[in-house]
């Protein structure tokens, strides 16, 4: 919190001669205001509200200071909720109020490492999206996203990109649900017990025009005074070939990573033994675009994830998907939000069509197993430890669509997804018996 009110006080003695001059464009502010809202019925969450909603309300203002090559960047938003259940799974993704989660100095320079190079430096607050964004993203879905307190450093020069970053990531505060459920505030906070870092390549047109990508992060955490953790002391080495949708083509994506370094398996004060981590996970699409009205895109999807063997052993194989996105991959998150990068096997299918410039649409079927039968299932909280409830778990079927009211101004959006529990889902000794899941959401954004 010192740094950010460091930052802060820097930011008002810069701006303050600015703001006379943004007429000649050296201040440039943006912005964007979205209200959801969003129900769910049977429950998937073991002690969670049989039922739940949520109507949640965005506001983004960004700035930006052109000073030259310097420019000082800004953001403030503010996340609220309300209607949610007493026995909601509300977090800190969906409710984090008045907050500046962004707040930096960039540098940009061309030819300072290199020929033809582009180079930009941040250094202060600021967000980290990277490749597929499966394990670093600015998420879209969640109310919230996260953002690191650091220093970062990206270069493009032809095909070939590299970035480096290392940050604190910021814990958005208040966490407990009561503080959540009144729109409670606290300002958010950074850490040195708790370290993000990575470094990431790419190659444009590596292989015929598919791009190549790898990329190493790490991750180190430690206890705090007020907050217990896992100590995860995790590396974190993968790579990605994709080859981009296009008309009358097939495109294909394949990534996958192995995860090592060493965790504990709960953050209670008694558990101090550090175990090895050794866990994976693999994504692969193949697609087709045809050439027709609405440009029908067919394509053929499986995400796999390690789970944890055995909770007495002396290792940790559950994959743990860092900061990455959900959505794209998996569905809704918010109240949904069962599936992530974490002991599953999901094959799919995914149509998506584009009739208009205003108007996109797809539907996706998954069907869904435990990769391990002892572990709990993705982000459900769902276990049988004694895996007598089989690796069955049930299928996915999900829908969105997206409209254009004002093109590039005003956005209505509609999604829903059904978790048919069978199996699994519904067998395993804390399953909540509350049948099928349906989720449903529309949103409309604003902006400016």
């Amino acid at each position: 919190m010192r740094l950010l009110s460091v930052t802060m006080s820097a930011a008002a003695v810069l701006a303050a001669p600015a703001l006379a001059q943004s007429e000649d464009g050296l201040l440039s502010l943006s912005g964007s205001a979205r209200v959801r809202y969003e129900s769910l019925g049977g429950q998937y969450r073991p002690g969670r509200s049989a039922t739940d909603q949520f109507l949640s309300t965005k506001l983004s203002l960004g700035a930006e200071l052109d000073l030259g090559a310097l420019s000082l960047v800004g953001e403030l938003t503010d996340a609220r909720g309300w209607k949610a259940d007493d026995g909601s799974s509300l977090s800190t993704s969906e409710v984090n109020t008045f907050e500046v989660p962004v707040l930096h100095l960039r540098y940009d320079a061309k030819d300072w490492l290199g020929d033809g190079s582009e180079t930009e430096v941040h250094v202060g607050r600021f967000y980290l999206n990277q490749g597929s964004r499966r394990l670093v993203a600015i998420s879209a879905y969640p109310n919230v996203t996260t953002a690191f307190t650091g220093a970062s450093i990206d270069w493009k020069r032809g095909d070939d990109a590299f970035s480096a970053f290392y940050t604190l990531p910021q814990n958005r505060l208040p966490s407990d649900l009561p503080a959540l459920l009144d729109n409670d505030h606290d300002w958010d906070e950074e850490s040195g017990d708790l370290r993000f870092w990575g470094l990431f390549y790419a190659r444009g047109k590596a292989i015929g025009d598919a791009t190549v990508e790898a990329y190493l992060y790490g991750l180190n955490e430690e206890d705090s005074a007020d907050l217990p953790t896992r100590n995860r002391d995790l590396w974190t080495l993968g790579g990605r070939i994709v080859r981009a949708p296009a008309k009358n083509a097939w495109d294909a994506e394949l990534e996958g990573a192995w995860q090592g370094g060493a965790s504990r398996n709960s953050t209670a004060a008694a558990d101090v033994t550090d175990l090895d981590v050794r866990a994976w996970f693999f994504h692969a699409e193949a697609g087709y675009t045809f050439d027709a009205p609405w440009s029908p895109r067919l394509a053929l999807i499986y995400d796999v994830a390690s789970g944890d063997k055995d909770s007495t052993d002396d290792e940790v194989n559950r994959f743990d998907p860092l900061y990455g996105s959900r959505t794209g991959d998996f569905g809704p998150s918010a109240l949904y939000g069962p599936l992530d990068r974490s002991n599953i096997s999901a094959p799919g299918v995914r149509v998506q069509v584009k009739p208009s410039e205003r108007l996109d649409s797809f539907v996706s079927a998954r069907g869904l197993w435990l990769q391990e039968a002892r572990d709990s299932f993705a982000r459900t909280g769902v276990r049988d430890s004694a895996g007598g409830s089989g690796r069955f778990a049930g299928y996915q079927l999900e829908t969105k669509a997206r409209y254009w009211l004002v093109p590039r101004s005003l956005r209505l959006e509609v999604s829903g997804a059904v978790l048919l529990d069978e199996g699994f889902l519904r067998d395993a000794p804390n399953a909540t018996g509350l049948g099928d899941t349906v989720y449903g959401a529309v949103d409309i954004t604003k902006t400016f």
